[in-house]
């Protein structure tokens, strides 16, 4: 078989490649129903994205441990300050400052944090020393490079991205080997101020969101019709779906976004049950195989890396589809490589990209000596 296909493409690795294009296939099939059976606006673009980030996630793949060492704090501070921009010229859409408009597409700063935190935390932990991972040194920074870009993320406001930080950033802190106590405490604190944050910290919409999650029928017509219709689009699709491109809900235009947040109801609807477990499998295929990665890795730096970037990820998914299901209120956060979005597939495919740079320095450890 080595003789017939290529080298290049046969050391790809295709176990994630595969379910990856599953993904995107599918969902381009359910965002050219969204847009009531056409490729435009939707469909076309979602693919030509794909295939362009695509071709950055291989390049991106071809970095060396060093030179993205190197690149770790310039990459933060550029987004830090593209954070900072948006607060001064960022553009309006929908209510919230959150994009940057650059001509030929509207940038999310906020998204690329998400990445950027995972890799300036790996550069921090993997160069300080084991001694120090219990004490001030190893907290104070971190939070500190956390933090600030969460505050200007809140400022926007965007909650699910600030929290999409949090999580990321924790992770990283917890693979580190930060003591469980620490983790402990700022759950007990975070538990015992969420009354305070909910009611001075919040936005008044976002705290409807709350409710809206406690009760959507108190108010079916209004704050709780998004997750109503969520809902009845899920439950209408039952084991096999309506058919595809037959979806009553997101054609008649009950469902609200269904080409963005709630692009996996708009699935269910279509595609029923057995939809919903191609999905979910293919995303449990990717983050087994990404875990696999980073117990592959034989340093510190390509281990957090790797973790983070599937947490990343994880996070997307897991608050998606508690959100289109009724389990967690709507954030506002798409499903990777199925939901229509420019900044957040580039996002996604960042995490892609880093996640086969650390497989290709762990495939490349043991002839170069590299195990540390």
């Amino acid at each position: 078989m080595s003789g017939i296909v290529p080298a290049p493409i046969a050391r790809q690795p295709w176990q994630m490649l595969f379910p990856l294009i599953v993904l995107i296939g599918f969902g381009a099939l359910v965002l050219f129903s969204a847009a009531a059976g056409s490729w435009t606006p939707y469909a076309s673009s979602h693919i030509v994205r794909f295939a362009v980030f695509l071709v950055m996630a291989f390049v991106l793949a071809r970095f060396t441990r060093e030179l993205a060492m190197f690149l770790a704090f310039p990459i933060y501070a550029i987004v830090l300050v593209m954070l900072v921009a948006v607060e001064a010229i960022g553009f309006v859409g929908g209510g919230s400052q959150r994009w940057l408009d650059l001509g030929f597409m509207q940038l999310q700063p906020s998204e690329l944090m998400k990445p950027a935190i995972v890799l300036v935390l790996a550069r921090f932990y993997s160069t300080l020393p084991i001694g120090m991972i219990p004490t001030w040194r190893a907290l104070v920074p971190a939070a500190g490079l956390i933090l600030t870009p969460v505050a200007l993320v809140l400022l926007q406001p965007d909650l699910g991205t600030s929290l999409a930080i949090l999580f990321g950033g924790a992770v990283v802190m917890f693979a580190a080997g930060l003591p469980m106590r620490w983790f402990l405490g700022a759950a007990l604190t975070g538990a015992v101020l969420a009354p305070v944050a909910f009611f001075f910290g919040l936005q008044p919409y976002q705290q409807k969101r709350v409710f809206t999650f406690l009760d959507p029928e108190s108010d079916p017509l209004g704050d709780g019709y998004h997750i109503t219709q969520s809902k009845i689009a899920i439950g209408s699709g039952g084991f096999s779906g309506k058919g595809f491109n037959e979806g009553s809900q997101s054609h008649l235009h009950y469902l609200p976004e269904p080409h963005t947040d709630f692009i996996f109801a708009t699935m269910a609807e279509e595609w029923g049950f057995v939809g919903g477990l191609v999905v979910i499998g293919a995303f449990a295929i990717i983050f087994a195989w990404g875990l696999s990665v980073a117990r592959g890795s034989a340093d510190r730096f390509g281990k957090l890396i790797a973790l983070g970037m599937t947490a990343t990820v994880f996070f997307y998914v897991a608050i998606n589809l508690m959100m289109v299901m009724g389990l967690a209120p709507v954030v506002g956060i798409p499903l990777p490589f199925m939901s229509h979005g420019g900044s957040s597939m580039l996002t996604n495919m960042i995490c892609i990209g880093s996640l086969m740079m650390v497989h290709r320095w762990n495939r490349k450890a043991p002839r170069a000596g590299l195990i540390r």
